[in-house]
Parts: structure tokens; C-alpha cells; sequence
């Protein structure tokens, strides 16, 4: 299971900054997360103000 950003992604990077895959992309305003280099590290759901990332 790999994580997902959710709705409530308000379009602030944080989650892509401390992701060690680079697997988290800027799609238009919010982020986006490759989900087959995704390796589940949670890195990203702990650094988001809103909680978006979570898995899937």
C-alpha cells in the first residue's frame, strides 16, 4: 500500500521536501505521488500541515 494525497492538499510542498524518493510531483497546485516508487517511509504524512498524504 502505498501512500495517496488526498483533497485537503493545499498545494504547500512540504510532503515532496522531505520525501527520499523524489516519488511526490507538483501536478498544477497540489501534489501528487507516484505511487510504484512510493516505499511507504510516512515522511511525507508527517511533515503535512493538513494531513493529506495518507495510504491508500
Amino acid at each position: 500500500m502505498a501512500y495517496h494525497i488526498g483533497s485537503e492538499c493545499i498545494g504547500c510542498g512540504a510532503c515532496a521536501a522531505d520525501c527520499p524518493t523524489s516519488c511526490i510531483v507538483d501536478d498544477g497546485g497540489v501534489f501528487k505521488i507516484n505511487e510504484a516508487d512510493c516505499i511507504e517511509c510516512g515522511a511525507c504524512a508527517g511533515n503535512c500541515p493538513v494531513g493529506a498524504p495518507k495510504l491508500a
